[in-house]
């Protein structure tokens, strides 16, 4: 017999309890699992040397701060930190290789504010900017600032602002390369206010500080660290500056803010990534060690004084918020002008 309605129910009733204890006892089982090999990352990582990713070439800002940053973390986490160079796609070769990289913590990326635009410059990016990376810290940020040779007629943003529109496409600005944050800041710039500015885009700092020194260009707009020791010698005049207080070194230079350009922020930043997936605890240890580092007060007085940096030392969800922003901000302004990296 195959028995009563109610037996079939009671059956039924049955089975479907058993069936929930034991996807119950897996999910509690993968839980465990999970924890133990969290903690079994925890503490085996590191398991030797490390490599920190730059995906520019030696000798910026970016290569500095990681050169800056390796004794300390190899101090802290027992193991030697290597800097390796990638450059090359607007910053995207040296990306790629971190965010494809195994996430065991033995790879990270130490990235520029150029980062926040990839998507937009670079056609199909072989990878996910925020699937494929895990945010582990904002290091800190240095205010973009707009500066001319002392003997031209600009001793304002006002004033160059009504240059531009006087002489439509007469009033030149050089920046360090098409799609950079600063090039991106004047474009908005001009979009505010309906002017037109010639653009250079050189391929370094240097070469835009020689030729706005020399002349050949009207202003150009560059990191704090890169134009503050040229305005210090007087060769430099700055405009404004694009952060959200006056850096100490640039205390007579009004904000954006203060010259009329409410909401308008820029800053260089730098932060440091990891492959997806890699462990949380993995990350946070090296957040720790980060924070360690540059809470030293040589290293904090390096970055201070030769980056002209605001340190920040975030956590990895401070950083995602702050690059989610990044994203929207400057994404907007590429797609708006039509822009592509050199």
């Amino acid at each position: 017999m195959r028995g009563t309605a109610a037996d079939l129910n009671a059956r039924r009733r049955k089975r479907e309890v058993k069936h929930h204890l034991t996807r119950r006892a897996a999910l509690v089982l993968t839980g465990a699992a999970a924890g133990i090999s969290a903690a079994h990352a925890q503490g085996t990582w590191p398991s030797g040397p490390l490599r920190l990713v730059v995906p520019f070439a030696p000798g910026g800002s970016t290569d500095a701060v990681a050169r800056l940053v390796t004794p300390g973390l190899s101090q802290q986490l027992g193991h030697p930190v290597v800097v390796e160079n990638r450059s090359g796609g607007a910053g995207a070769i040296g990306t790629e290789l971190v965010a494809k990289a195994r996430p065991d913590g033995q790879t990270w990326l130490l990235t520029f504010d150029s980062h926040a635009v990839l998507p937009e410059l670079v056609p199909n990016l072989p990878f996910n900017l925020t699937g494929d990376l895990d945010p582990v810290m904002l290091i800190g940020g240095a205010p973009y600032v707009i500066a001319t040779r002392p003997d031209k007629p600009y001793r304002s943003l006002s004033d160059l602002v009504s240059a531009a529109k006087a002489r439509p496409g007469g009033v030149s600005y050089g920046s360090t390369g098409n799609g950079t944050i600063g090039h991106l800041t004047m474009m908005l710039i001009q979009s505010r206010v309906g002017a037109s500015m010639p653009h250079i885009a050189y391929r370094g700092g240097g070469l835009a500080v020689n030729d706005t020194v020399a002349g050949h260009v009207d202003v150009m707009i560059g990191s704090a660290a890169l134009v503050a020791p040229h305005i210090a010698g007087g060769t430099l005049r700055a405009l404004a500056q694009f952060g959200p207080t006056r850096l100490p070194a640039l205390a007579q230079v009004p904000t954006a803010e203060e010259a009329g350009f409410p909401g308008l922020t820029a800053e260089a930043w730098w932060g440091v990534f990891a492959p997806a997936r890699t462990p949380e605890p993995i990350i946070a240890r090296m957040n720790a060690a980060l924070r360690e580092t540059l809470s030293d007060d040589r290293a904090r007085r390096q970055m201070e004084e030769t980056q002209q940096a605001r340190l920040v030392l975030s956590d990895p969800a401070t950083l995602k918020t702050f690059l989610d922003r990044q994203v929207e901000i400057w994404g907007r302004v590429v797609r708006e002008n039509r822009i592509q990296a050199d």
